[in-house]
C-alpha cells in the first residue's frame, strides 16, 4: 500500500489505500493566524511595491506673510513734514478716507512763522525790492545815456581839438616858411648894403644911396625878427594844440570812467536787489508751502489703521511719524523667504500652493492636487541679493488660472508655501533624500524661452 499526500486548500490530507485497511484519514491543517499573517504580509508588500511607484511632485517648502504686489499700496506711515502741535484730528482709527482728505491739523510752534500775516509782510518787502530794483534799472539806464552822450562830446571836442592842432601845425608851416623868406631877404639887404657901402667909398653913389641901403637893411633885420617871432609863437601854438589834446582826452577819459564806475555800482547794487527778491521769493514760497504742511491728508484711498500721536496739543519733531495707513485696492501677494541652496531652482512663473493662516487645510505636501485648503500661485520676483538674514525673498502672485485667494485675507498673515517641482516616483524620492541630494531642476514647462532653447 502506498500513502499519497494530495493538496486541498491550506490543508493537507493524508490517507492509505483501502488495502491497508485503514478507516480514517488523517488530516494535518495549518493555523488561521499564519494563513492570515502571510496574507498581510503579501498585501502589504504589494502596497509599498505599488507606494515606491507612485508619483512624487518634489517641492519647496518656505514661510513668509501676506502682503501687497505693488509697493505703491503696500502699508505705510505717515510723518510730520514740519515741527509742530497737533491741534486736532479730523478721522478715527479704522475709518476709510479718500485722497485728499484731512486726517489731523498740525500748529505752530517756532517763532518766525506765528505772525499770522507773515504773508502779507512777506509780500510788502518784495514789491518794496522789487520797485527799488525798477528804480536801479532806470538809473542804468540813465547812466548809459550820459556815458553815450560823454562818448559823443568826446568825440567832438577831439575832433575840434585836433582841428585846432591842423591850423596851428598849418600855421607853423606858413611862419616857418616866411621867416626863411625873411632870412633870404636879409642876407640880400646886408648884400646890397655891402656893395653900395662899397660904391659910396669910391664916389660912385651918392649918400642918399646908401641910407636908402640902409634903411632897407634894417627893415629887412624887423621883417626878420618878426617873422621869427611868428614862428616861435606858431611852434608854440602848435605844443599848445597838442597839449589841449592831450587835456580833453584826459579830461572825458576821467568823466567817463566816472560814469562807468556808477554804473558798475549801481549794476552791482541792482544785483543784491535781485538776490534780495530770489530770496525773498523763495522765503515766501517756503511759507506758502509749509502751512500747507499744516494738514496732513490722506496720499491716496485708503484707511487709517493706527494713530501713534494722540494727544491733543503733543509737540512733535520734523519727520516724527504720526500714523499707519493702510491703501486702499491693493492686489495680493505673499512674500516668502527661501534658502539660498533652493533659490537657483525657481523661476518666475513657478507654481506654488499656499496655506494661510486661520484657513484650515490637509495638506500633502508630495501630492498637492488631493491636498485641501490650500490655494494657488505663481512665483512673480526674486530678489538678487538676500533679506539679510541669508534666505531670499521670493515674491508670489495670484494663479489666474487656479481657486482665487479669500477675500478676507489681511496683510501680515502668515503663509506657508510650497514651491512644486518635477514629478518624480516615491523611490527615487527616498533616495534623493536619504542621499541628500537637491531636487532635480526646473520642470521645462516654466523655463523661459530663452532658457529652453539654450537647453535644446
Amino acid at each position: 500500500m502506498k500513502a499519497f499526500v494530495r493538496w486541498r486548500g491550506p490543508r493537507f490530507i493524508t490517507a492509505r489505500t483501502p488495502e491497508v485497511g485503514y478507516a480514517l484519514a488523517q488530516t494535518v491543517e495549518v493555523p488561521f493566524w499564519v494563513r492570515r499573517g502571510l496574507r498581510v504580509l503579501g498585501i502589504i508588500a504589494l502596497g509599498i511595491g505599488v507606494f515606491l511607484f507612485l508619483p512624487w511632485t518634489q517641492n519647496i517648502m518656505a514661510t513668509g506673510r501676506v502682503t501687497a504686489l505693488s509697493p505703491a499700496v503696500r502699508p505705510q506711515t505717515l510723518h510730520a513734514f514740519i515741527p509742530g502741535r497737533i491741534q486736532r484730528w479730523l478721522v478715527q482709527e479704522g475709518q476709510a478716507v479718500r485722497q485728499g482728505d484731512t486726517l489731523l491739523l498740525l500748529g505752530e510752534i517756532k517763532d518766525y512763522y506765528l505772525d499770522p500775516q507773515i504773508l502779507e509782510r512777506l509780500r510788502q518787502q518784495l514789491a518794496a525790492k522789487e520797485e527799488a530794483a525798477q528804480a536801479q534799472r532806470a538809473k542804468i539806464q540813465a547812466l548809459l545815456a550820459q556815458l553815450q552822450a560823454l562818448r559823443t562830446a568826446r568825440e567832438a571836442a577831439l575832433a575840434r581839438a585836433r582841428n585846432a592842432l591842423l591850423q596851428a601845425q598849418l600855421r607853423f608851416e606858413a611862419d616857418s616858411a616866411a621867416w626863411l623868406a625873411a632870412q633870404v631877404e636879409y642876407q640880400l639887404a646886408q648884400n646890397q648894403y655891402a656893395r653900395q657901402e662899397s660904391l659910396f667909398v669910391q664916389g660912385l653913389r651918392s649918400l642918399t644911396d646908401l641910407q636908402n641901403r640902409q634903411m632897407k637893411l634894417q627893415e629887412a633885420q624887423a621883417k626878420l625878427v618878426a617873422q621869427r617871432n611868428r614862428y616861435e609863437a606858431a611852434r608854440a601854438d602848435v605844443a599848445n594844440a597838442r597839449l589841449q589834446l592831450k587835456a580833453l582826452e584826459a579830461e572825458y577819459a576821467e568823466k567817463i570812467a566816472k560814469a562807468e564806475s556808477d554804473l558798475r555800482s549801481t549794476e552791482a547794487y541792482l544785483y543784491d536787489l535781485e538776490a534780495a527778491i530770489a530770496k525773498l521769493r523763495n522765503e515766501l514760497a517756503n511759507v506758502q508751502v509749509r502751512q500747507g504742511f499744516y494738514a496732513v491728508v490722506a496720499p491716496q484711498d485708503g484707511y487709517l489703521v493706527r494713530a501713534l500721536k494722540t494727544g491733543i496739543g503733543e509737540v512733535i519733531k520734523e519727520g516724527e511719524p504720526l500714523a499707519v495707513f493702510m491703501p486702499k485696492g491693493y492686489r495680493l501677494a505673499a512674500e516668502v523667504y527661501v534658502r539660498p541652496l533652493d533659490v537657483a531652482l525657481l523661476r518666475p512663473g513657478a507654481p506654488v500652493r499656499l496655506q494661510f493662516d486661520g484657513w484650515p487645510a490637509f495638506i500633502f505636501s508630495g501630492w498637492p492636487r488631493v491636498s485641501f485648503g490650500t490655494f494657488g500661485g505663481r512665483v512673480y520676483a526674486i530678489d538678487y541679493v538676500d533679506a539679510g538674514t541669508g534666505y531670499f525673498r521670493v515674491l508670489v502672485e495670484p494663479d489666474s488660472s487656479a481657486e482665487p485667494w479669500p477675500a478676507l485675507l489681511r496683510l501680515g498673515g502668515g503663509v506657508r508655501a510650497w514651491f512644486l517641482l518635477n514629478d518624480v516616483p516615491v523611490w527615487y524620492e527616498i533616495w534623493r533624500q536619504l542621499n541628500g541630494f537637491p531636487p532635480d531642476l526646473i520642470p521645462q514647462f516654466y523655463l523661459p524661452e530663452a532658457d529652453k532653447k539654450k537647453d535644446l
